[in-house]
């Protein structure tokens, strides 16, 4: 059973920066499309970026261009770069396979961005 623990979340002003990382345990998780998600209030969790076992990504229009998503596979490590943060980037951040079946979700990682 592979378990999730995310981190790096917390308070940012606007246009600042964050960095989330994903630690996975367990096995098989390196060759899995993996992605990060996000949970606002009031609304579904939705996929905002996924990224292959050997690095190819794919981003959300919502998010393309600000993320870089990136993996560390010797590591079962994931990164989320998080730059030009906007308010409406504030959310619970989880990370999990880009599809189903899906792992357990882990705790999440809750990102505010201020005005």
């Amino acid at each position: 059973q592979v378990q999730l623990v995310e981190s790096g979340g917390g308070l940012v002003q606007a246009g600042g920066s964050l960095r989330l990382s994903c630690a996975a345990s367990g096995s098989g998780v390196s060759s899995n499309v993996l992605g990060w998600y996000r949970q606002a209030p009031g609304n579904q969790r939705e996929l905002v970026a996924y990224i292959s076992s050997v690095g190819i990504t794919y981003y959300a229009n919502s998010v393309k261009g600000r993320f870089t998503f990136s993996r560390d596979n010797a590591k079962n490590t994931l990164y989320l770069q998080m730059n030009s943060l906007k308010p409406e980037d504030t959310a619970v951040y989880y990370c999990n396979r880009a599809s189903a079946p899906l792992w357990p979700w882990g705790q999440g990682t809750q990102v505010t961005v201020s005005s």
